[in-house]
């Protein structure tokens, strides 16, 4: 993808990434995906908090690369990864594009490289009460 000039966070739209002190559990029926205490949670503007959860957390074996990109002004190039879920009996089968992560994301969110994010319509993500 052509990269273009990064918009940066402000009033306007802003952002902001914490760590998140719970645990942090992503699950496709009875698959653990990830499971960490190591996420970070990122705010952008008025949407739904995103848990971003560190790469070496993640149950890579189920992850396929996707060929699928998007961009955002705010934290660069996106990549995908599809769901593989191993032969089960409830028909999970795969999940197209549901993790997304930034492989070089824009300086005013470089702590979530190395993260992956789950689509919260095709992966159930739990932060555990403290």
């Amino acid at each position: 993808m052509a990269t273009q000039e990064p918009k940066i966070p402000g009033p306007d739209h802003p952002i902001t990434i914490e760590k998140t002190v719970q645990r942090v559990v992503a699950r496709v029926g009875t698959h653990v995906v990830a499971d960490t205490n190591r996420a970070l949670t990122l705010r952008e503007a008025a949407y739904p908090p995103v848990q971003y959860i560190p790469l070496d957390d993640v149950d890579q074996t189920l992850l396929a690369p996707s060929d699928t990109q998007t961009y955002c002004p705010y934290k660069g190039d996106a990549s995908y990864y599809s769901i593989a879920l191993p032969d089960s009996s409830d028909g999970e089968g795969r999940l197209t594009d549901a993790v997304w992560f930034y492989r070089e994301p824009y300086d005013s969110v470089a702590s979530i490289a190395n993260h992956v994010a789950f689509y919260a319509d095709q992966v159930e993500v739990v932060v555990e009460a403290a």
